[in-house]
């Protein structure tokens, strides 16, 4: 077989996507060591009282009596992406409980939040409200500097109630992330060793990359063990739902202060999973598709919610991700399995969530303004859609 030419190549090192071998799509710096300047430091420390005040039902007028007048803050273009990185999350959390921190949701966002809020978006290019960059990728530290990062050696920096099951439902979120990294860095290999045609490399990398998916799916698997279906449904989920598709939220969220929102309502989909780019890399590498249907035009939507490093990761990948078509097309046993036990593998991550969905969301039975158990967070019918992309992934088997 004619080799394809080098030009084809055109997945990147990592870090040309703020990616690392280590961390995945991981922040690669030490979040807790980031310096935040002026008023924007003052921000950061309301926000980290938020689990004192939320429970008082009034985080509201706290918000608005603390936080500094936008007029104060320093630029959000004049951050560094480290500083601009971490004020999201410090803001996210805060715009999330002023919308849902009380017995009767809100509709607007005071100028305080959401003037700073949209100034940070637009540094960064991603949405003005809580999404899993802020909640899981760049919300995290390790407790010792000298150890690995691992479920036992990470906290969260930022929480809303806090407790352990708050914690353990993203620091498990963060752990996988971090084992994914070591199946990315291996995407350009594979996609090297197709171009090359090797057969016998491309088997052997996607054998590495399916036992470190064991490591991925066994990770998931702890999610039980300190965040409990009931506390995570009535204290974990209520705040970090969006405003697109809510039935709370009809209108969405209105932007005080902004001047090209006016008075218009916006509506963005909230933080979920689904945000995560792992999955995603996966489909693109593996050359899984999804119908064309309203909840395939959900995953295209919910890819603008993602940094602008891991959108373009995942657009490479899948531009230039050969490996189905030529697994097809060599016809070797030992590679197909090699492959099928990787398509397997995301199956099983995406039955998992599956179930997880059901006993931590589905079966709670009730259903308040804004926590629906058959709306996601992320404002779709979540059942359907994660049952439909998990049997469209198992009919790629070969």
């Amino acid at each position: 077989m004619a080799q394809l030419a080098a030009s084809d190549a055109a997945i990147q090192p990592l870090a040309a996507y703020d990616m690392s071998a280590d961390g995945g799509f991981l922040c690669r710096y030490d979040a807790s060591t980031v310096e935040l300047p002026g008023a924007w430091s003052d921000a950061a420390a309301t926000a980290l009282q938020l689990p004192q005040v939320l429970p008082s039902g009034s985080v509201r007028a706290f918000l608005e009596a603390h936080l500094p007048h936008p007029s104060d803050l320093p630029e959000a273009s004049s951050l560094t992406d480290e500083q601009a990185r971490m004020a999201t999350v410090h803001y996210t959390f805060m715009v999330q409980s002023y919308i849902w921190g009380e017995a009767q949701h809100s509709d607007r966002l005071p100028s305080c939040l959401a003037i700073p809020m949209v100034g940070l978006a637009d540094r960064l290019g991603q949405q003005p409200l809580l999404t899993y960059s802020s909640y899981v990728l760049d919300n995290w530290s390790l407790i010792d500097p000298a150890k690995p990062l691992a479920l036992d050696n990470i906290r969260m920096i930022q929480n809303f109630l806090g407790g352990q099951d708050e914690a353990w439902f993203v620091l498990v979120h963060v752990a996988i992330e971090a084992c994914a990294g070591q199946v990315l860095a291996r995407f350009s290999d594979i996609h090297d060793a197709v171009v090359q045609d090797d057969p016998a490399r491309v088997q052997k990398l996607l054998e590495h990359t399916a036992g470190t998916w064991a490591q991925i799916n066994a990770l998931f698997d702890r999610m039980p063990e300190r965040c409990d279906p009931y506390v995570y449904f009535e204290r974990v989920r209520p705040y970090i739902h969006g405003w697109k598709d809510n039935p709370a939220l009809p209108h969405g969220v209105i932007y005080e202060g902004v001047a090209r929102y006016g008075s218009k309502a916006q509506a963005f989909r909230g933080q979920t999973g689904s945000q995560s780019s792992i999955v995603p890399s996966m489909d693109a590498l593996l050359g899984v598709g999804h119908a064309a249907d309203p909840l395939r035009e959900f995953l295209d939507q919910l890819h603008e919610y993602r940094p602008q490093g891991h959108r373009r990761f995942v657009d490479d990948v899948r531009a230039n991700s050969g490996l189905r078509h030529y697994a097809q097309r060599v016809q070797s046993s030992a590679l197909n399995d090699a492959y099928n036990v990787n398509i397997q593998a995301v199956a099983d991550f995406r039955t998992k969530h599956l179930e997880y969905a059901a006993s931590y969301i589905n079966k709670q039975g009730k259903k308040t303004a804004g926590n629906d158990t058959d709306v996601g967070t992320g404002g779709t019918p979540f059942m359907r859609y994660l049952k439909k992309h998990r049997d469209e992934t198992q009919g790629n088997l070969l």
